[in-house]
């Protein structure tokens, strides 16, 4: 299809949210709002300890507490486990088993070990004191470091070293006398905290057996429906056409909920057996230390430059720590393999070696998170530039144009293509935006007065839209990649439309209708989206890696395309003409010589007149479309800019102000890309100066309440300005790339690079992230005692 973007459409206009209306009057509906006759309540019984051998466990006391109906163990439900799988070689791929409740070992505090099921909430929890679970305590492993020490308790006894990814993607010929010869050569080592993705509605589930479809209901907040309908059924021995998984509303996911989780499986095993409702409820203390975790990263990586600042060769090694399981269905590769793959980025790189690693921890199971990987990497390689700009005596921004691609398609050492962008373009606006506010001058005069001001940038791509070849070549043995939409328009002429990806705050409902009104010549207010029910949508792999719009939105215009055609089809039948002579606008079809007719009267004579159509047209006004990005996909961009202000007595970091520059190829709904880049930086500077999830040696977390867990509120967060650049996609039908991850990818480079200028004068640079107060004061303290 591909036609282009026309200026004055629906798309490309900030048409307002159609969902809220509904979300901000209260008429929205969760899971927890969910209250069926007879429902139960779930809660886990977890373990106490962070690795051992379970020697029993005795829920006889459970089920003596008023009020609790039933309990069970691993063996009394005899599910199977939960297993994720890459088709690599042992020496580079071993699979770990999760159970869904755990059977001889646990491995983190918090695995869950029983379901206690109950007739409300208090007594589920009352039911859990009167737990009985005996174990035999392990010696734990609780850093990377640990993990790969010779002679470390083993976390799975067939993960040798607790290593369970180890690749090496790229290894460029002679890259070692690259560096042996380089004019300069700088080295970044940097540890990223460990993470909470942090949605709004913790996780949960509501199972109920419908005897009238023969079917496992389960009503829960994922962003991957059809996976989790999937493993259920294999879990639970059933047919995939007994179990159905819907989705109400949902408060967030950012990736935490785009992997199958044990306990909604677990719920449902305990509604299938009791065919009782059964509702699970995540609290906030299991959501923030047993739930699905990410980002705790380790990257040593050298990068060799000639004298004028251009980049030779790049040598990494990374380590992530990913817990004690592979999430289904990414597996533990889902980090390494994404910065190893990709890690070059927005920079013309000759030559390339890195090493990716995946070790298995006695801490809860990471899952992805929104940007994964890639705020890590381009952390990295944006203070590699930094520093190498410092050692060469070249501005900052300089050697980011000296190095940035600036010639399309572009085909880089890591064997991927990327499609048109606005690297330099991007960097140079952000750049002008700082300095046409005085934000130079302003450091000058701070810096007289003994103020610390910093200005620091990222200048970044993000691969959106990943189709099924980008995850073949991780060699995934559930292979994400293409989406499926049905558009169907009824005898009134409103349309309804399916589509396989999961709406978490992105606004489908009104993009996706953008996209179908513009198509058909359609009032939006005609168009109704359906998403997140496996009755209702063929199949689909759910909303993660920036996929919704770029895939989900080119088969849903696909879609429209197709019914858009049967219109003009029966039009011209009734008017003995040609389909290219008709128009669709206005909610007609209109001839070139003035005839009319509307949707209405089409579809009269497509469904209640079937006789008066043409033998080779088919009754109905329906249309199925798949869509699925071709090659290496597309790549979004971004230059952020942020100026900083460290205060002495305190070590506080003070954003004075953020700037964003990105483009996402055709913004279908600005307001809404606006939205995504905010909320994606609000994340990406948490986790820059606040956020992280720590363990003691024993492997107990240390942050299971906000009080220890230090979210930014709205005080710590700018006012971002925001510029959009616009460079159509090729390879999607609507001209967009994908926009829900680059606000999260490119805050942490550019805060820390704000916070070392700041620190410039005190000869120290920081590497890690998050940034303490305690960090910045200590430095700043050490430039006061010289």
């Amino acid at each position: 299809m591909n036609k282009p973007f026309e200026a004055g459409r629906l798309v490309g206009r900030s048409v307002a949210r159609r969902e809220d209306p509904r979300l901000l009057t209260g008429r929205g509906r969760f899971v927890d709002d969910i209250a069926l006759p007879g429902m139960l309540h779930a809660q886990f019984v977890r373990s106490t300890v962070a690795h051992g051998e379970i020697t029993s466990v005795d829920l006889t006391a459970v089920r003596e507490v008023p009020g609790v109906v039933a309990a069970f163990a691993a063996d009394d439900l005899e599910l199977t486990d939960i297993t994720a799988q890459l088709g690599r070689p042992p020496a580079e791929f071993v699979p770990t088993a999760m159970p869904v409740l755990a059977r001889d070992r646990v491995r983190y505090v918090g695995e869950p070990v029983a379901i206690v099921v109950a007739r409300d909430a208090y007594a589920a929890e009352d039911g859990l004191e009167a737990a009985k679970v005996a174990y035999a305590v392990l010696p734990p492993v609780t850093s990377e470091a640990q993990a790969l020490a010779d002679g470390a308790p083993l976390v799975h006894a067939e993960a040798a070293r607790n290593t369970l990814v180890d690749v090496s993607l790229f290894a460029t010929d002679g890259i070692d006398e690259i560096f042996d010869t380089a004019a300069h050569v700088v080295r970044v080592e940097s540890r990223t905290g460990r993470q909470n993705a942090l949605p709004l509605e913790t996780r949960g589930a509501v199972a109920h057996w419908d005897d009238r479809e023969e079917q496992l209901v389960v009503q829960t907040c994922t962003q991957v429906p059809h996976l989790v309908r999937t493993v259920a059924a294999g879990a639970l021995r059933l047919d995939e056409r007994a179990v159905r998984v819907v989705v109400p509303d949902m408060g967030g996911g950012f990736g935490q909920k785009c992997v199958v989780g044990r306990e909604e499986i677990a719920a449902a095993a305990a509604a299938l057996r009791l065919r009782r409702p059964v509702k699970w409820i995540e609290d906030r203390k299991d959501a923030l230390s047993a739930s699905f975790l990410a980002r705790e990263q380790h990257y040593d990586v050298r990068a060799a430059f000639d004298a004028e600042g251009r980049i030779l060769g790049l040598d990494a090694d990374v380590v992530c720590d990913m817990g004690a399981y592979s999430c289904y269905p990414f597996t533990a590769g889902i980090e390494p393999l994404m910065a190893s793959a990709e890690m070059p980025g927005v920079y013309k790189v000759p030559a390339y070696r890195v090493r990716g690693r995946a070790v298995t921890t006695n801490k809860a199971p990471t899952a992805p998170y929104r940007g994964v990987s890639r705020p890590q990497y381009v952390m990295v390689v944006e203070r590699l530039f930094e520093r190498a700009a410092r050692e060469l005596g070249l501005d900052a921004v300089e050697i980011r144009r000296r190095n940035v691609i600036t010639e399309f398609p572009y085909t880089g050492v890591n064997n991927i293509t990327y499609d048109p962008g606005s690297y330099l373009e991007s960097l140079n606006l952000c750049e002008r935006l700082v300095k046409d506010e005085g934000w130079y001058e302003k450091q000058s005069a701070a810096a007289a007065e003994g103020r610390h001001i910093g200005i620091g940038y990222s200048c970044f791509s993000e691969r959106t839209g990943y189709g099924s070849a980008a995850f073949a070549q991780r060699k995934m043995r559930v292979v994400p990649g293409f989406d499926i939409s049905e558009v169907r328009m009824d005898t009134t002429g409103a349309v309804t439309v399916t589509t396989g990806t999961m709406s978490h705050g992105q606004s489908h409902e009104t993009t996706m209708a953008q996209i179908v009104a513009d198509e058909l010549g359609l009032d939006i207010g005609k168009v109704r989206l359906h998403q997140g029910d496996t009755d209702r949508v063929t199949y689909g792999f759910g909303t993660f890696a920036s996929r919704s719009i770029t895939i989900g939105g080119s088969a849903v215009r696909v879609a429209a395309a197709k019914l858009g055609e049967k219109l003009r089809r029966i039009a011209a039948a009734r008017w003995e003409t040609g389909a290219d002579e008709v128009e669709l606008a206005a909610g007609c079809a209109r001839h070139r010589d003035g005839q009319v007719l509307t949707y209405e009267e089409i579809a009269d004579v497509a469904y209640l007149q079937a006789h008066l159509l043409p033998k080779d047209i088919e009754p109905g006004l329906s249309a199925t479309a798949t869509f699925d990005v071709l090659g290496d996909g597309t790549f979004s961009n971004a230059t952020h800019g942020v100026v900083v202000e460290l205060h002495e007595g305190t070590g506080q970091v003070e954003i004075l102000r953020y700037v964003c520059v990105e483009d996402c190829g055709v913004a279908i709904n600005p307001q809404v890309v606006e939205g995504q880049c905010r909320g994606g930086i609000a994340q990406g500077i948490a986790g820059a100066l606040f956020e992280q999830v720590t363990y003691d040696a024993q492997g107990e977390p240390s942050a299971t309440s906000f009080m220890d867990y230090k979210v930014p509120t709205a005080h710590e967060i700018p006012d971002v300005l925001i510029r959009h650049l616009e460079t159509p996609c090729a390879f999607t039908e609507t001209g967009a790339k994908g926009a829900g991850e680059g606000g999260t990818i490119g805050a942490p480079a550019a805060v820390l690079n704000a916070v070392n200028d700041a620190l410039r004068a005190t000869g120290v640079e920081l590497d890690h992230t998050p940034i303490t107060p305690e960090t910045v004061h200590r430095a700043l303290n050490l430039e006061l005692s010289r």
